[in-house]
Formats: C-alpha cells, structure tokens, sequence
C-alpha cells in the first residue's frame, strides 16, 4: 500500500481506480520489456545522483535510492528477481522493488521525469548496446572471410552473370566481395550509434521540467555525446531505433545472399563445397542426405527482419506529438531483430569456419560455357588491333559456329581456330586458359591472384581500423543483455 492506502501497483490511484483485466492483459509490457532492466537501473541511477547533485533531493537520498538500485541490479543478475506482470512494465518493477528494499525515499527517484523520457532513454541504451554487438560479431566475421580468401586467393572459380558463367574469377576474389558488403554495414551501424549519441533525459513527460535539473550530467554519466535539443522530439523519437532495424535489414540481404550461394555451393550438381557435418541436418527418411539448415536459415531470416522493420516503420507513420502509447510496440519488433541478426551473423561466421572448398571441382566449372570469350576478344583488339565491337562479333560467331559442332572454345583446336578466321592463326593457347584470364585481370580490385592476396590484406587492415566502440556505458555498469 502507498502512503495514500491506495495500491502500490496502481501508478495513477490518485485519479484512476483501476483497469479491466484485459486493459492490463494488452497494456503490460513487462514480459518482453525486461530486458531494458540493466539500462533502466543505469539511467536511474545517473538521474538519482543528479538530482543529489543538484539539491533537488538531499545527496543523502541520492545515495540511498543508488546503493538500492544497486541491490536491485545485483538481484537481477543472480536471477532472484521476480517480475510481477501486475506492475505493468521493467520501470514499476524495480521501482517497486526499490521502494521495499529502501522505503518510502525510494519515491523521490521519479523526480524531475516522466516514464517518456525514462523509457526513450533507456531504449537508446539497449540500442547502443545491442549495436556494439552485432558490429563485434561482423569485426570477426570479416576476420574470417579475409583468412578464407587469402587461403584461396589463387583458386579459380566460376564468375557469374544471370547465373550464367560469365568470366574466371579466384575464389578469394568472390569472397572479398561479402568482405566488402559487410564493412559497409559495420559503417553503418556505427553510423546509427552516433546519431542516438543523445540523452532525453530531462524531456520528462514532453514539455521539460521546472526542477533545477542538470540533463549534461546524467547525459555524461550514460555516455552520451550531448543532450537532446527539443523535449518533444526527445519522447516521440524512434528513429534510433529504425536506423538500427533499417542497417540490421540490409545485413540481413547480405547475409541471406551469401546463404544461398552456400545452398548452391554445396550441391552435388555444383559441388564447389563440402559443408561442416556438425552444422548440417540429416534427413527423416533419406538416409543420406546432409542438409543445409544453418545456411537456409540464414536466408529465410531476412524475411522475418525485413517485417519488424515495416511494423516499426507503420506503426510511427501516423503519430501525433508527443507520445502515444502505440510505441510500445517498438520493443518487441527491436529485441527480436537484435536476437536474429547477432544469430545469422554468429551462423555466417560459423559456416565461413567451417565449410571445405574444393578448387578441382570449381576450376572445372570455370572453364565451362565460353567464360575465356572474353579474353580472347581482347586478345584480338590488343594484337590484331581489331575494334572491340568487331573482335566481340568475331568471338560470339566462332562460339555458335563451335557449338553446332558440340564443342566450346577450350576443345577448338589451332588449326580449327585458324580455318574460321585467319586472324585468330598464331594465337597462344593460353589465352584460351582460365589462369591467364585471372592473371591478366590487374586493374584495381580485379582478380588477379596477387591483387586478392593484398586485397585480403587491405580488408583486415581495413576492418582493424574500425576499432570497437567506446565503452557505452559510464563507470556506472557493464550491461550485457542477457534477457532477463
């Protein structure tokens, strides 16, 4: 019971006396916003020595209601603490918690805020948080995409087009270019990160508040870069949190693309990989099968990261200022993308680890449908000085004249060559080989084997730069999210 003898859950008895029991059945919010406790406690602290600080309490009080909430953090994180649906949401439970660990001072930590500017704080934390995961697990998945592609720099493989062979490439070369993909979205979230770099505390409800209080302080505390500008804008912002789902949806494309070419890859009708036998699933009837689970599921997550970013996306779309209570729906859409991507970016790595290339099998398929056509198009510009235009319709003439025979550009004979067209008499046979088509192919980021070697190089150097973020937290706590 409150001092009032109204219950202690009902946050408004002094006016409301009470709520259907499906208005809490679709009001609370506790079971999934629980995981904001470690940043609900740091935000409530930062606020509590503030306003010590401040002398909007007593330093006395400050210290009381910080030492509490302590005792409630420690209480989470042992796993004791109970959550009462009955509370509504994280910030009544440890606030209730608080106040019988500590008694009646414990009322004093509202002060000065609102559970607008307390919620939008603590979001921006989690999101801070959760970034600087997803961005670790890319650093090393990049590590291992570079160790991957220097190992097979000089290996050749099938470049495609439409799926269709196209030219010679080296499998370091094709690699490197998921290397690339995803230092774009490690800049992208960091991207994300210092755009949220701002603390709502101090919006309170929507309008401010008329204690003395000192938001730079709290702002400071938590780590942010500065406080937010306009109090409006500070309690009805989401956009951290679309920024984090929009990066998270286009690592997601990136991710469901290298799945599938693992799922290509390791069909026995391509057969350019063996996948790892423990990251693969058998089959209930087909006793032969190795099936791959990990990568078809990297590919099919996308769809379901793509969705919390329309429903966030739609649920904004339409809102008035300040706050409205549809943005509860903002957490469950960022904690299940946040759980996904920190997934499919721990399976890519794994598979990456994992998987054996086989370069017999790969330079095989390179050599296949005409893929030096080009080469020796080029060959017929640089050394009979043919236009392009001319040496391409020459090459695509001799490539169906060849195949009415049944045969491709690797089984023509010189002499076969030479009887077509006089000018293709004297022609090296290497040319028409696919390690001269990789060798030759130096300009920059081509894939000449010694250019994947140093690209691979450059792509660690590169993905080292990125340094991890900052310490996101201030002294106050470390705060791994552990799903409470």
């Amino acid at each position: 019971m409150s001092d009032t003898g109204a219950p202690e859950s009902a946050l408004w008895g002094g006016w409301l006396t009470g709520g259907d029991s499906l208005l809490e059945e679709v009001n609370a919010s506790v079971r999934f916003d629980r995981r904001l406790a470690f940043q609900d406690i740091d935000g409530s602290v930062a606020h509590a020595l503030m306003l010590g600080e401040t002398g909007v309490i007593s330093p006395a009080d400050a210290e009381t209601i910080s030492g509490g909430l302590e005792k409630v953090r420690a209480e989470i994180a042992a796993g004791t603490f109970v959550f009462d649906p009955a509370l509504e949401d994280v910030h009544m439970n440890i606030e209730s918690r608080l106040r019988e660990l500590i008694g009646p001072v414990a009322g004093h930590l509202h002060t000065g805020r609102s559970r607008n500017d307390q919620v939008a704080v603590d979001t921006r934390l989690w999101v801070r948080d959760a970034i600087d995961r997803l961005d670790g697990l890319l650093g090393a998945a990049i590590d291992v995409l570079a160790e991957r592609a220097e190992t097979h720099h000089a290996d050749v493989m099938p470049g495609f087009t439409h799926l269709q062979c196209a030219q010679p490439v080296t499998i370091g070369h094709h690699l490197l270019a998921y290397g690339e993909m995803f230092l774009r979205d490690r800049d992208r979230l960091r991207d994300a990160r210092r755009r949220l770099a701002e603390s709502p505390l101090g919006a309170a409800a929507l309008a401010g508040t008329g204690y003395p209080i000192d938001p730079v302080s709290t702002a400071r505390r938590l780590g942010f870069d500065t406080i937010t500008r306009n109090s409006l804008d500070a309690v009805s912002d989401r956009d951290f949190i679309l920024d984090y789902l929009s990066a998270g949806a286009t690592l997601a494309v990136h991710v469901s693309r290298l799945g599938e070419e693992l799922v290509l890859w390791s069909t026995p009708q391509f057969g350019f990989i063996t996948l790892p036998e423990d990251l693969c699933a058998g089959s209930s009837i087909m006793p032969q099968k190795r099936n791959p689970d990990l990568p078809e599921l990297m590919r099919a997550k996308s769809g379901r990261i793509f969705g919390n970013l329309m429903a966030l996306l739609t649920v904004m779309k339409g809102l008035p200022l300040a706050y409205s209570r549809d943005m509860q729906e903002d957490k469950e859409a960022l904690f299940d993308s946040a759980d996904q991507l920190e997934l499919i970016v721990r399976s890519a790595a794994a598979m990456l680890r994992g998987i054996t290339f086989v370069p017999e099998r790969t330079r095989f398929a390179a050599e296949l449908g005409n893929a030096v056509a080009t080469d020796l198009a080029d060959w017929l510009v640089t050394d009979r000085g043919l236009p392009f235009r001319e040496s391409h319709s020459v090459v695509g003439g001799l490539v169906k004249w060849l195949q009415v025979q049944g045969k491709e550009l690797r089984h023509a004979t010189a002499e076969e060559l030479a009887s077509y067209d006089a000018r293709l008499a004297g022609m090296p046979a290497e040319v028409l080989t696919v390690d001269h088509a990789v060798r030759r192919r130096r300009s920059p980021g081509g894939t000449a084997p010694e250019l994947v070697r140093a690209a691979a190089a450059e792509l660690r150097r590169r993905n080292a730069a990125l340094l991890p973020s900052a310490p996101s937290a201030s002294p106050l706590s470390s705060r791994p999210d552990q799903g409470v």
